[in-house]
């Protein structure tokens, strides 16, 4: 049986560590608030300004744009969204899982696969592979816009320069407070709603609209913008499914600390137990010697 002593030094130990999950759990929450409001706040824009492109691009061809462009799949690259930082449960492990199925999908197909790291996790990784054309590391902490707008254009004129035939997007999607679902999105080339099924089709409202300018001027502005959208909408769903996931498992961690101080407590109890009735037991012997 250990000593009081270091049952005593252990549960001092899990007690601190108690009180640090405790406040980057309260951290956590807190600036889960945020990001969740920002979050929330664009996926309406992303929505429409998706709805508006899906309708201008309905009667054009797949190739009248340089985004659209679709061609024989030889490369394909992965942009891989995680958290800069740890200590989320299995949220970025979720994320790399799939990417890395999709990765053995394509290269077992004979297709060449480059990957784009968003966020130290990802990176981290899939360094090892070798297969990281470009990385974006320590901005997830406190990104903008024009860092959504500096990865998708990267990724675009790689794609326009023959870099890539076929890009897709994986991402933590953010359900509720409980639940972050990782995500595979088709990024590039940008496909026009006509490859969409029927089913769908029939179900959007149907109508002729006249553009000012042409429909042509509007996708040159739109589609550079449209992977601008794409990028910063899976960063911000990224940023606050990673408080959210941080902020269960640090109180998970809070409460198995405090089942392992209630256990440590049952052994520093009977270590006590034991070292009383040890005492005691010296004390009656000797006062059995004495009358002896």
């Amino acid at each position: 049986m250990p000593s009081l002593k270091d049952v005593k030094m252990k549960i001092a130990g899990v007690k601190k560590t108690a009180q640090i999950t405790k406040a980057m759990n309260m951290v956590s929450s807190a600036r889960l608030r945020g990001a969740q409001l920002k979050m929330e706040a664009f996926r309406p824009y992303a929505a429409k300004f998706n709805e508006a492109l899906s309708s201008i691009s309905g009667n054009m061809k797949s190739g009248a744009f340089a985004l659209m462009q679709a061609r024989e799949v030889k490369t394909v690259e992965i942009v891989i969204v995680t958290s800069d930082r740890g200590l989320c449960g299995s949220f970025n492990a979720n994320i790399i899982k799939m990417a890395e199925k999709l990765m053995n999908k394509l290269e077992a197909a004979g297709k060449k696969v480059t990957l784009v790291c968003v966020g130290k996790k990802g990176n981290r990784y899939f360094r090892k592979t070798g297969k990281v054309r470009e990385k974006y590391i320590d901005i997830m902490g406190n990104f903008q816009m024009y860092n959504a707008r500096a990865i998708a254009q990267d990724v675009a004129a790689n794609f326009i320069a023959g870099g890539s035939d076929e890009v897709h997007l994986i991402y933590g999607s953010f359900i509720s407070v409980a639940r972050q679902v990782p995500k595979t999105l088709p990024f590039l080339p940008v496909k026009s709603v006509e490859a969409e099924d029927a089913a769908t089709a029939e179900t959007k409202q149907a109508g002729d609209y006249i553009y000012e300018p042409s429909p042509e001027e509007i996708m040159d502005v739109l589609l550079p913008l449209y992977t601008n959208v794409m990028v910063y909408n899976a960063m911000l769903e990224v940023g606050a499914s990673e408080h959210a996931a941080r902020m269960t498992a640090m109180d998970n961690a809070t409460k198995a600390c405090k089942d392992i101080i209630s256990n440590l407590t049952m052994v520093y109890n009977k270590a006590r137990q034991s070292a009383i009735t040890g005492e005691l037991m010296d004390i009656v012997g000797g006062a059995e010697a004495l009358k002896g």
